[in-house]
């Protein structure tokens, strides 16, 4: 049933309205105005125009641009049509709003009103209004439409173009496979001997092979001091497990107190090696292995042994715990005794592989042994004369000794012995002082021992003739300083050998005064005083002369018998073997040959210097007037007579100066050579004792080493006996 004109009609969107103007009723089918009175009214549209009206427009402006589309085939034709519609929602951006029936009795129906729809592009087409066939519908009155504000879609993004990313791909894909084709050719051609030798390296093995230091013999051969293979035991705090009960067990074999061992393996920031003991024999090392603790190696070793503890000592010296030369000739001659390590370098396999591997590279560098010094020492002798030493040098307290033995013809130091010594097995509780070469460092004012230089300048330079004799006073002064004698001759003539017997201090400085400064210091130079030997040790005293420019009033009675003269035992001992080898003087020395240690070939060592100082008419005069000192009554040296033999010899008081200053007591001195008619060999003996006594001391000690020497080396008794000598002659 129709609604009734006055009630409320609703839009499509809802909304309530009155009465259509003019009382006019629209058709509930279809919403339009019934019958022909109602042409006239209009429906709108959410926009506030009629589908008419929309449809007109665009029309209108499809006309002008001069086309004219069917919308529905616009709408199929379009391509991307589907893309808006997506973008749209899913529905067609351009949807018809409305449009008009057509009644099969060609009725013109009313516009039918749509709901909203969201809004279109104004250039969007519509279809144009249908039309009934009955005739034409009178629009209504134009109404002006709200105008709104135009909400466009976005433009839709343009699509990437598929061939183009293809295109980039290929490329890309393609310069990959370029690049690791080149670098693979680099690394199979350029780069092959690289990473080959890197590989190779990473499988390499290298084991040094330590070379034994070169052995001190004595001149036959007897060691002094070698090198004899041993193990050292190592521990790695980070892999102890227990270090009370591995010290514990380590301690019996390795001699070292539990406490010390426990301690050296505690564990001190990341160290991952420490030596628990050194030079082990290597059966312990091999009982210590068999314990198989955690944390305790055995590696090898090397021990330097000296067989004789104390022999030679002084001279000898001794190395490191690494066998580096620390003292004597250990540390003058390392370089030569030192070897150099080789080294083996193989390939060997990883893991449970973990050996050479045959036929791969294999490369071995063998150690050079050290070259072995053979010294001029006699190991018998030097013995001995250790031993005399030391006995005689027991009787005094806080005393230093020296005594020298010397080869006459050759320079040869068959025997060098120091008071205090050491062991130098094991030095490390020994004093500085007790490891001093005393016989090279050990610097004295020679006192009366020079007095055999004065004599024999003066014999040389003709001053003085072997009967020369002289009228000897009690007392001389020099300089305000008076000299004396402790055996008086109240102004009687003496004898050259009376004042060598007595050894008389105004009678020489009376020669001396002959003889002059100048004349006195070049023979003191002669017979190698002021200047080192060079026989060998590290460290040897020059000694020093005083120029004669410095020479007071005072040093014409003192430089003549000894004073105000610098000199070592050894240079002493060389002066005198000048007078025994027939006024030669050979310079003292203490290496024979040097043996290589890599294939043994002998090298003698360089021939010492020599030269004259003594016509050898001068020398043998010289020996006879010093057999005095050792065959005339009541002489200052008859206690180092040995029987048998003629002696010539000297004694000598001297003083110790030690860094310019005077030490107290006294250097009681003797050397002497034997036989007297054609010397063998020298022995000088040098005692400071700070209680005096060195006198009584050294004489004794040279009869018993001269004694000694003569019937080790068998050499035959004198066939005559010495001389008579006048000491004050008619």
């Amino acid at each position: 049933m129709p609604p009734r004109s006055d009630e409320p009609r609703r839009d499509p969107t809802g909304s309530r309205r009155g009465p259509s103007r003019g009382g006019r009723a629209t058709d509930p089918r279809t919403g339009e105005p019934g019958g022909g009175g109602i042409s006239d009214a209009r429906a709108y549209t959410p926009r506030g125009r009629t589908i008419r009206e929309s449809s007109d427009e665009r029309a209108g402006r499809e006309e002008r641009a001069g086309q004219r589309r069917n919308p529905r085939a616009n709408r199929s034709g379009d391509p991307f049509r589907p893309a808006l519609q997506v973008l749209d929602g899913g529905r067609a951006g351009a949807t018809r709003t409305g449009r008009r029936e057509t009644s099969p009795a060609g009725r013109t129906g009313v516009v039918r009103t749509v709901q909203a729809r969201p809004p279109v592009d104004e250039e969007d087409e519509l279809p144009a209004p249908r039309r009934r066939s009955g005739g034409r519908v009178p629009r209504p009155p134009a109404r002006p439409a709200a105008r709104r504000p135009s909400r466009k879609p976005k433009r839709p993004p343009k699509l990437a173009e598929p061939r183009r990313r293809l295109r980039l791909g290929t490329v890309l894909v393609l310069a990959l496979f370029a690049t690791i084709g080149i670098r693979l050719v680099f690394l199979q051609a350029a780069d092959t001997p690289a990473y080959a030798g890197g590989g190779v390296s990473g499988r390499l093995i290298r084991v040094d092979l330590p070379a034994p230091r070169g052995a001190i013999v004595d001149q036959h051969g007897e060691p002094l001091a070698h090198s004899v293979e041993a193990r050292y035991v190592y521990a790695d705090p980070t892999q102890v497990e227990d270090r009370d009960a591995a010290a514990r067990l380590l301690s019996p074999l390795l001699g070292v107190p539990v406490s010390e061992l426990a301690d050296k393996m505690k564990r001190r920031g990341g160290s991952q090696f420490q030596y628990l003991a050194r030079g082990v024999d290597i059966a312990k090392a091999k009982q210590v292995e068999a314990l198989n603790l955690a944390g305790i190696g055995v590696h090898r070793d090397e021990r330097r042994e000296v067989p004789g503890g104390d022999l030679a000592a002084n001279l000898v010296g001794f190395v490191s715990q690494d066998m580096d030369g620390l003292e004597g000739l250990e540390a003058r001659y390392d370089d030569l005794l030192q070897g150099k390590d080789g080294r083996r370098v193989y390939e060997a396999g990883q893991g449970d592989l973990d050996a050479p591997i045959p036929g791969g590279f294999s490369q071995t560098t063998p150690a050079k042994p050290g070259s072995s010094l053979v010294l001029t020492i006699d190991r018998d002798l030097q013995f001995q004369v250790q031993q005399v030493l030391g006995r005689q040098m027991a009787r005094t307290r806080g005393s230093v000794g020296a005594a020298v033995v010397l080869d006459v013809k050759t320079g040869d130091v068959l025997a060098q012995a120091s008071y205090p010594t050491y062991n130098a097995a094991a030095p490390g509780p020994s004093k500085p002082t007790e490891r001093e070469d005393a016989a090279t460092s050990f610097v004295v004012d020679p006192g009366s021992v020079h007095k055999a230089i004065t004599f024999g300048a003066a014999l040389q330079e003709g001053v003085i003739t072997p009967d020369t004799t002289m009228p000897v006073a009690n007392t001389i002064t020099k300089g305000d300083v008076p000299f004396t004698d402790t055996h008086p001759a109240h102004g009687q003539r003496m004898s050259l050998a009376g004042m060598l017997a007595y050894s008389s201090n105004v009678g020489t400085i009376q020669v001396a005064d002959l003889l002059g400064r100048d004349r006195l210091i070049d023979y003191q130079k002669r017979f190698g005083l002021g200047q080192p030997t060079r026989e060998g040790m590290p460290g040897e005293a020059s000694g020093r002369l005083l120029p004669a420019d410095q020479w007071s009033g005072s040093s014409e009675g003192s430089v003549p018998i000894g004073h105000s003269v610098d000199a070592t035992p050894l240079q002493m001992a060389a002066a005198y073997a000048a007078i025994a080898n027939d006024g030669t003087y050979v310079q003292p020395h203490l290496i024979k040959e040097v043996i290589s240690g890599e294939d043994g070939r002998r090298t003698p060592a360089p021939a010492p210097v020599t030269r004259s100082v003594l016509s050898p008419q001068n020398a043998a005069a010289l020996r006879t007037m010093l057999e005095a000192v050792t065959t005339v009554p009541d002489a200052t040296g008859v206690a180092a007579a040995v029987p048998g033999y003629r002696v010539a010899g000297k004694t000598g008081t001297g003083l110790r100066y030690v860094d310019g200053r005077q030490q107290p007591g006294e250097v009681g001195s003797f050397i002497g050579m034997a036989p007297a008619e054609k010397p063998r060999y020298v022995v000088a003996v040098f005692v400071w004792s700070p209680g005096g006594g060195g006198g009584e001391v050294a004489a004794p000690a040279f009869r018993e080493m001269m004694g000694f020497t003569l019937r080790h080396y068998r050499v035959p008794p004198s066939g005559g006996k010495a001389p008579k000598f006048e000491v004050f002659p008619r």
